[in-house]
């Protein structure tokens, strides 16, 4: 028998590469995604198209949000202020004359930039202090825009020109599936990042750092240091997102970025699921489709324009209280829980160990441990062990 067969019956090296590297899972996870949108968005109409690039951007900001509240349990009403960081960045320099793609990567860096002095003073508060401080930064800094009409262009904000299709794509090219293109290959980077961060040392000293912080001190981390990182790379992800709002729109304005939406950033990665990029994905969908659902409803019973304005943020409010009731861990958690059973019941899991079960399971390290085994919510016994090796 030849050992090409030997080699199939086996297990073939490539697959076993894969299941090994985190780095080359993170690369085929991305192509085939990309693949998909790519197929997806050829079959949209404009107006899906731009709602496909809204969820991407959304995306990018709450995957930041899942490495900040989900791996170092630190919690900010402040990433719609960031956003607005990595949109003015974009406006002004589109406006300059920048191609789109040291736009968008100026974007991110200038709001990386804002976030580390950000980051150490959220370092030093803990609970509603720095919720507070989060929502003074998200609350204050769109106002600067009334105070630097000339350069921020005051309440009607910037207006940008529209990213123009390569020539090679055709002159009929929609220009909603070209945004919606950059947009997806934002949040793309932006998954492939997080991804591996997750299952790199430094997530599991972020972990480590969330779960307990006085073994992690002990066990040699720096936690106001591990914190301040965290809030940076979350800053960075929403100056990212905020980028591709301002390319998706063409208007940046100080309107566009009120304390609701850093509200409704929050409750949309509480929901869909903390600690988890598939759950940054379900919170993405739900802030692209509520709003809509909120205003046909409104519509639909003839509501004043002022409730029809605050309905969305008091539905986020009343599905983020029946998610906590219902789903603790968010529509991530209950997949979860809702698989795991059916493995238990059906028997589909046959040859899979309890540890590459809850692998599998995992975005950014807080999946749900199967009966057993230490949960993400409760300190690890092994986090003090390999804190040392992660300084």
């Amino acid at each position: 028998m030849s050992a090409m067969p030997r080699a199939i019956r086996s297990g073939t090296p490539v697959p076993r590469a894969i299941r090994s590297s985190t780095l080359l899972r993170s690369l085929l996870l991305v192509v085939v995604a990309g693949l998909v949108l790519l197929v997806i968005s050829d079959q949209l109409s404009a107006y899906r198209d731009l709602q496909l690039a809204t969820g991407a951007y959304y995306f990018c900001v709450l995957a930041g949000l899942t490495v900040l509240a989900g791996s170092s349990g630190q919690i900010s009403l402040g990433h719609g202020a960031l956003m607005a960081v990595g949109a003015y960045t974009v406006g002004k320099l589109a406006n300059a004359g920048w191609a789109i793609v040291p736009e968008l990567a100026a974007a991110t860096a200038a709001t990386l930039i804002i976030g580390v002095p950000l980051g150490v003073a959220a370092s030093r508060l803990r609970g509603p202090y720095l919720a507070g401080a989060t929502l003074a930064f998200a609350v204050g800094l769109p106002a600067l825009a009334d105070r630097f009409p000339t350069f921020l262009g005051g309440e009607n904000g910037l207006t940008i020109n529209p990213p123009t299709p390569p020539a090679s794509l055709g002159a009929t090219f929609p220009l909603e599936r070209w945004e919606a293109w950059i947009a997806c290959a934002g949040a793309l980077i932006v998954l492939f990042v997080f991804y591996n961060l997750g299952r790199s040392g430094v997530g599991r000293a972020l972990r480590a750092v969330r779960d307990d912080e006085i073994s992690a001190s002990l066990g040699g981390l720096r936690i106001g240091r591990w914190q301040t990182l965290a809030f940076s790379l979350s800053a960075a992800a929403a100056g990212l997102g905020g980028g591709l709002l301002a390319v998706v729109t063409q208007t940046i304005a100080p309107g566009a970025f009120p304390l609701q939406l850093s509200l409704s950033l929050l409750a949309g990665v509480v929901i869909g699921g903390l600690g988890s990029l598939m759950g940054a994905m379900w919170g993405a969908i739900l802030l692209v489709f509520l709003p809509n659902w909120t205003t046909d409803a409104a519509n639909s019973f003839s509501l004043s324009s002022n409730v029809s304005h605050n309905l969305p943020l008091a539905v986020y409010g009343v599905v983020l209280i029946g998610a906590m009731l219902l789903w603790p861990s968010g529509i991530q958690g209950a997949l979860r829980a809702i698989r795991r059973r059916a493995v238990a019941a059906f028997g589909t899991g046959e040859g899979r160990t309890p540890a590459r079960t809850r692998a599998d399971g995992e975005a950014m390290g807080t999946a749900e441990a199967p009966s057993g085994t230490p949960s993400a919510a409760e300190p690890s016994p092994e986090a003090g062990a390999q804190a040392p090796s992660e300084r």
